[in-house]
């Protein structure tokens, strides 16, 4: 093996275990949300779609079903749910009738904002180990790396 093959090796090791890391993480992310969750009388799948309301600001069924990619009855199904719990409801498009907008009521956007919160003071709770320097180069990292996804 010569010097080139050894920093190949090098790395395909460094990002596999980036990606493992990063898998792990996102777990241990969605595992505390649900704890957070078991406070409120909403489901995971509820709280992304209240998420991206709260986030991007009313969409009709069809946005929302490729926001969280789901099929358009399974979206429908869930925000009947969401609107009989009075956290949405359907509001006609004012620049056109014959669309229909969900809308993000007072009750879905407290729920968000306190699971938000609550998952913040986690990760907070997390890098208290961390140096303000450690804090600001893994914003800038992480930032950066989402950019970049996202572009794809």
């Amino acid at each position: 093996m010569d010097l080139e093959d050894v920093k190949a090796v090098d790395e395909i090791d460094t990002v596999s275990i980036i990606e493992k890391e990063l898998r792990y993480i996102s777990g241990i992310i969605k595992q505390k949300g649900r704890e957070i969750l078991s406070d409120y009388k909403i489901t995971p799948p509820q709280f992304i779609a209240l998420q991206w309301l709260f986030e991007e600001g009313d969409m009709t069924i069809g946005e929302l079903s490729n926001k969280m990619y789901l099929a358009f009855s399974t979206t429908t199904d869930l925000v009947d749910r969401m609107e009989k719990n009075n956290l949405v409801k359907r509001v006609k498009d004012p620049n056109d009738r014959r669309v229909v907008r969900i809308h993000l009521l007072d009750e879905g956007e407290r729920i968000i904002d306190e699971c938000i919160k609550k998952r913040q003071l986690y990760l907070k709770e997390v890098l208290v180990n961390f140096t303000d320097e450690e804090v600001q180069l893994l914003k800038a990292n992480l930032t950066r790396l989402h950019q970049d996804m996202r572009k794809e």
